[in-house]
């Protein structure tokens, strides 16, 4: 099962750039399917489009339940569609206390119909003590995971998302990530909109890349994260996320070693990180920016730094006259962007298809 959007405003215009939607994207039916793009690209009008609050020409289907088509003139009307929608002012009802905003919604579908339980919503997104409180009694990241546990007690076929974090602060956010990891999970599949990159390294399972209404790149999150090709590879906050498993913790250093998922099983990488709590072989994701990421001819022996990984130079992209961003070939898929300056390239020759060493100074463990 997959959802098919396509979409098209052609006399609605979206944003001051006067630009129209066109949109055709097939997005997974499970995990995060992350919207990405400037202010005034078609986020949020798509998932406008998608919940049927904008009506847009062309076709939604989430696997055999088809929403809209005009072809043959099928349109379903918001309140028909399985959606939950979660905003980024979360639109508690101030006149009633926590559990009196997510029985709301609960009580209106059909016992047979419900594919969360109260019980285990509210586990999920950590809110049992909240229960009795007043909404004006939480903060701002607490009051998101309620308005996110009272969408997800809708029993919906599709949580949509708009930039629910974006009126947090950077504590605030790191407080409600894990609950959203956590949500990925639990079989809901999400869409999710955002113009940041730290949110889409942490949660994004699928990326699609938009601009001026219309799709730029679309794939898995992180062979996207990686590629030169698209716009992400030029922020100052561009990087790599990596898959691994956790292989061993040395308590007495305050490490953990990882273990790369994508390389081969005859060449294990591995990959230090500050110690962690999770039980061996937990899976988790790493994030790596390009800008801790060095390159050398040799293997250093003398350095403080603890990851040093042989690497091909797969691609490489100038910036601007003074840095140029190189794609490295760790092992297998296994790929990692390193920002350095066109001094250095020119200094150590480096080119194409050129055997170096990839030496990472900073690696930021995601969960």
């Amino acid at each position: 099962m997959q959802l098919d959007l396509h979409a098209q405003l052609k006399h609605a215009y979206v944003g001051a750039s006067g630009f129209m939607l066109d949109i055709n994207v097939h997005l997974p039916a499970q995990g995060v399917s992350m919207l990405w793009g400037p202010s005034g690209s078609g986020k949020t009008t798509l998932l406008r489009a998608l919940a049927g609050l904008t009506r847009a020409n062309g076709r939604v289907a989430v696997g055999n339940d088809v929403w809209q088509d005009d072809a043959t003139g099928q349109w379903l009307p918001t309140h028909r569609r399985r959606i939950g929608m979660v905003f980024q002012d979360n639109t508690l009802w101030p006149h009633l206390n926590v559990q009196g905003n997510l029985l709301y919604g609960y009580r209106r579908v059909p016992h047979s119909q419900r594919r969360i339980m109260f019980d285990e919503a509210v586990h999920l997104l950590g809110i049992e003590q909240f229960l009795t409180r007043q909404i004006t009694a939480l903060s701002g990241g607490e009051r998101q995971r309620v308005a996110i546990a009272r969408a997800l007690l809708t029993s919906p076929a599709l949580l949509l998302m708009d930039e629910p974090l974006s009126a947090l602060d950077a504590c605030r956010k790191a407080d409600v990530f894990p609950y959203l990891e956590a949500l990925s999970r639990s079989g809901v599949p999400i869409v999710y909109v955002t113009h940041a990159m730290d949110e889409a390294a942490r949660l994004a399972d699928h990326l699609v890349l938009l601009n001026q209404g219309r799709v730029q790149a679309q794939g898995p999150a992180a062979d996207l994260l990686s590629q030169l090709s698209t716009p992400l590879s030029s922020l100052d906050d561009a990087g790599s996320v990596l898959y691994a498993r956790v292989q061993s913790h040395v308590v007495t250093q305050g490490l953990s070693q990882l273990q790369l998922i994508g390389a081969p099983y005859s060449s294990p990488l591995l990959m230090w990180v500050r110690a962690c709590i999770l039980p061996l072989d937990t899976a988790v994701r790493v994030r790596v920016l390009a800008r801790d990421v060095s390159v050398s001819l040799s293997q250093a022996v003398d350095t403080s730094i603890l990851n040093i990984w042989p690497a091909q130079i797969d691609s490489m992209q100038l910036q601007n006259p003074a840095s140029t961003m190189l794609r490295l070939r760790l092992a297998g898929n296994v790929f990692l962007l390193a920002h350095i300056t066109q001094r250095s390239v020119e200094a150590l020759g480096l080119r194409v298809g050129q055997h170096v060493f990839a030496q990472v100074k900073g690696v930021a463990l995601l969960g």
